[in-house]
């Protein structure tokens, strides 16, 4: 599949790559491999405790004066399939798909984020042609699920001046700055009540959303389908007094939840009106979000009816808090226009037999406006007397306007494709933020090809920004002498 598609050193790494299970936290596979390469080149290679794996090459003859680089990507990638999908993301490598002028994977999520960006690196170390100052190669695990890698990396490892940071998604443009990001998770104690004698068992299910991204496509207008569901819950206990048994919803937390469920009971004689309610809400769904998500299904299924229900109390609680929490954007930027501050995700809802689980994320360009939303989220569970923690957070990215390397990138996209590129800072987090606090001479951009859907199995990459991507790549190198 990958023979015919250019740059083929890049196709080639990434064809391997995928083949090699990846989950966040479950990088051990890809870190050895990495350390393989490293050695079987000749070049010095070191990994730490975490797995991190920095891999350096000396200067091409006549750039021995130039400053170092650090080409950096993160090995690790968001798991998320569809619920059809039969696959094991411990074990099981991705199967690619073209579809016309775009890569994608049949049923998953592709893993371009950022598998692409450790292709590139590859392709750079293998090939002795290519003109550069002293290289080093990082790459990092744990992006996807808290940037611990980053986080972790040793202040005395990197040797470099300037970085290129391989995991922006829209070919055309420079990133120079970045959100932070904190996470909130929520467990709320339950115990059971045994189902009333007669009652009918059903499965609300809500599926078809895209998902997406949870900092880059939060103001798209994308649904979520906690939220969603979470109307449809509180609603039909309201009118049918409905028992709640199970409830799931969402993965990963810096993902938009595409598809959520929940078991219920519902007494003979509020069946029919739970029927037309859900149905209601189908089409009441079907017209808000007719623009953004075509795909959008609302079902409702007959199961066997179940012995246990949460008690009466939790789920009350619940239904409540669900529905009353925030997911999206909380705030603008006042001084960049049309750039989100601050948000929140409402990532996933989980059970096991003592507690459910809620995951959620907050990110802001501003420190004290994350906290704040993480604050708010906080309060939010805390009136249900649930238990709440946040994590570490990372920090964001303070954009340069005034870099070297922004100023060469520039000029060099200029010169090669005859028009200016986009600056901007993201509201997605990147590691630049946790590597710029640990090395703050640091001088950064991001960059990369065009991905679209990452997050979800709708990830696909296009494949001629690949090669913009690479030319551009091998350019900016030779004018950093």
């Amino acid at each position: 599949m990958f023979s015919n598609l250019q740059p083929s050193a890049v196709w080639r790494y990434f064809g391997e790559i995928m083949q090699i299970p990846r989950p966040s936290k479950h990088e051990e596979k890809i870190s050895a491999y990495l350390q393989n390469f490293g050695l079987q080149h000749g070049l010095e290679t070191l990994h730490d405790e975490l797995g991190n794996v920095l891999i350096r090459k000396p200067a091409s003859k006549g750039y021995e004066q130039s400053q170092g680089v650090c080409l950096q990507a993160h090995m690790d990638m968001v798991c998320e399939k569809n619920g059809d999908k039969q696959f094991d993301f411990m074990t099981d490598g991705i199967q690619p798909v073209l579809d016309g002028e775009w890569l994608t994977a049949d049923g998953t999520t592709l893993g371009a984020d950022d598998g692409i960006g450790v292709a590139a690196i590859l392709a750079i170390l293998d090939d002795d042609t290519i003109e550069h100052g002293p290289l080093e190669a990082l790459f990092t695990v744990d992006e996807e699920t808290g940037l611990t890698g980053a986080g972790g990396l040793s202040t005395e490892w990197l040797k470099s001046d300037i970085l290129l940071n391989f995991d922006d998604e829209d070919e055309g443009e420079f990133c120079i700055g970045c959100a932070g990001g904190i996470d909130t998770t929520v467990a709320i104690d339950y115990t059971t009540r045994y189902c009333p004698a007669g009652e009918k068992g059903y499965r609300i299910k809500v599926s078809g959303l895209k998902g997406g991204h949870s900092g880059d496509d939060i103001n798209k207008g994308l649904g979520c389908a906690n939220k969603m569901l979470a109307r449809i819950l509180w609603n039909a206990t309201e009118k049918c007094k409905i028992g709640l048994a199970r409830i799931d919803g969402g993965n990963l937390r810096n993902a938009i939840a595409r598809e959520a469920w929940a078991d219920v009971t519902v007494a003979p004689e509020h069946d029919a009106a739970l029927k037309e309610l859900v149905a209601d809400f189908g089409r009441k769904l079907t017209f808000e979000f007719r623009s953004t998500e075509p795909g959008l299904k609302v079902e409702m299924e007959a199961i066997g009816t179940p012995q246990l229900l949460i008690d009466r109390q939790t789920q009350c609680n619940l239904q409540n808090v669900l529905l009353a929490c925030a997911h999206g954007v909380l705030a603008m930027s006042r001084e960049i226009p049309n750039f989100v501050e601050t948000s929140t995700n409402l990532a996933s809802v989980k059970m096991d037999d003592r507690q459910i689980h809620i995951a959620t994320s907050q990110r802001s360009s501003v420190e004290s406006a994350k906290m704040a939303a993480a604050q708010k989220i906080e309060a939010t569970f805390r009136l249900i007397g649930a238990h709440v923690s946040h994590g570490d957070g990372y920090p964001g990215w303070t954009p340069n306007p005034t870099s070297r390397v922004l100023k060469v990138g520039v000029e060099t996209y200029k010169q090669m494709f005859g028009h200016e590129p986009v600056v901007r800072a993201i509201h997605a987090g990147l590691e630049c933020g946790l590597i710029g606090e640990k090395y703050p001479k640091m001088d950064m951009i991001s960059y990369g090809p065009t991905l679209r859907g990452v997050h979800s199995p709708d990830e696909r990459i296009e494949i001629k920004t690949v090669q913009m991507f690479w030319d551009l790549t091998l350019q900016i190198l030779r004018n950093l002498r």
